[in-house]
């Protein structure tokens, strides 16, 4: 969560520091300079309390008599729509900006105090969570129309959706070593790559098949695809052999690592589905939080059950809305790396690693796939099928993974 507040609420504070400024300019003020610091409030006692900065030392606060406190909600970016607060209603974990007289050992006498209490925070994650989720989709990059600010992304291997953006639309770029989306940073459209993973958030077209995109975030990770060939659990790491490099690669795991491992039936229904048949799922049913063929609204409560099936996912290769793979696999029960053995077939998304052919980390890895790598020989399709979830979660928080 610190990593989301950083990127979602830093950014709404730093941009009413003005704003604070200049509110504050009635209140008692020398022509000393003027002190600022931004944080998540460690602790209070009185009138006094401990600032945890994003970077640095922790700073003590001293609030000063007639001190102004304000509270604006997450994105606010000026005083506008702020309301006044009191310090009683001030508590732990909430973000601040303070402004003020420096003070010894870097304390800061606060003149004037912004306030984002963290109870919005979690109110507003939530509803980006949701947001995401419902008017979301994401792929591989297949290709990309710099001039007219299209981006093809194939969200299954036999469904690509045309990614319109503009000048309106925000770009997001995952961090190198990273798919925390608080970890991401801006990025522009010259930065995506055929070949990256994508998600993107707008209105989709009736036939789900285009998207007019608000947001897109992008970023470049390596597939691999193979057998174990060993393991080494004192040291968290893996050798692969991969069939998509065709060569064999050590992987290391960490505590970010996801690992998932599919029931033999579900990895069988993966592997018709990558044969072009219909998608795993119950009963036809429309995958969860999508609307049904032909653009109706999502059915209340979304798909039934919670099985490793996803619950009712499926859809017609092809038509409609895709199924949403990133729901269904996040369900799967999680492994330790103790439970894998040698031979087993997996799939893992890892960061791209050093340029001298260094280990690379595990994102996530998903075992229990050897039916799905007999349907996909060359491991492409199955790239494919797995990009959504691949990314780790639904942005709007970090992964745990979006």
């Amino acid at each position: 969560m610190k990593h989301l507040w950083k990127l979602a609420m830093g950014l709404a504070l730093a941009g009413v520091i003005s704003a604070t400024a200049g509110a504050a300019s009635g209140q008692q003020d020398t022509a000393a300079a003027t002190a600022r610091k931004l944080g998540t409030v460690k602790s209070i006692t009185g009138k006094t309390l401990v600032l945890k900065p994003d970077s640095g030392a922790d700073v003590n606060v001293t609030l000063l008599d007639g001190v102004r406190i304000q509270r604006v909600a997450p994105g606010q970016t000026d005083l506008k729509n702020a309301t006044p607060m009191a310090l009683a209603e001030v508590q732990v974990g909430d973000r601040m900006l303070v402004r003020g007289k420096p003070g010894d050992n870097d304390s800061i006498q606060a003149l004037s105090i912004v306030v984002i209490k963290a109870a919005d925070v979690t109110q507003k994650q939530q509803h980006e969570r949701d947001d995401w989720q419902k008017r979301g989709t994401g792929g591989i990059v297949s290709t990309i129309d710099p001039a007219n600010g299209t981006i093809g992304v194939a969200v299954t291997p036999t469904l690509t959706i045309s990614v319109k953006t503009s000048k309106d639309t925000g770009f997001l770029r995952y961090a190198p070593n990273s798919i925390k989306f608080g970890d991401a940073q801006k990025g522009t459209l010259d930065q995506i790559k055929t070949g990256d993973q994508m998600r993107a958030r707008g209105t989709r077209s009736a036939d789900g098949k285009e998207m007019t995109a608000e947001e897109v975030i992008s970023g470049t990770f390596r597939n691999i695809a193979g057998t174990i060939t060993a393991i080494d659990v004192a040291n968290n790491t893996i050798t692969i052999k991969d069939i998509l490099a065709k060569k064999t690669v050590v992987v290391k795991i960490n505590s970010d690592s996801q690992m998932r491992k599919l029931a033999a039936p579900m990895a069988m229904r993966l592997a018709f589905f990558l044969k072009g048949g219909t998608a795993p799922g119950q009963g036809g049913a429309p995958a969860a939080g999508q609307p049904a063929a032909g653009g109706g609204a999502p059915p209340a409560g979304g798909a039934a059950g919670g099985s490793q099936a996803g619950g009712g996912q499926s859809a017609r290769a092809g038509g409609g809305q895709p199924p949403d793979f990133q729901q269904m696999l996040s369900r799967i029960p999680s492994v330790t790396l103790a439970e894998l053995q040698k031979d087993d077939a997996v799939m893992i998304v890892a960061t791209q690693g050093g340029t001298a052919g260094s280990d690379v980390t595990a994102i996530t890895l998903l075992g229990g796939v050897e039916p799905i790598l007999t349907a996909s020989p060359n491991g492409s399709s199955a790239a494919a099928l797995f990009s959504g979830w691949n990314l780790g979660g639904t942005p709007g928080g970090d992964a745990g993974p979006q």
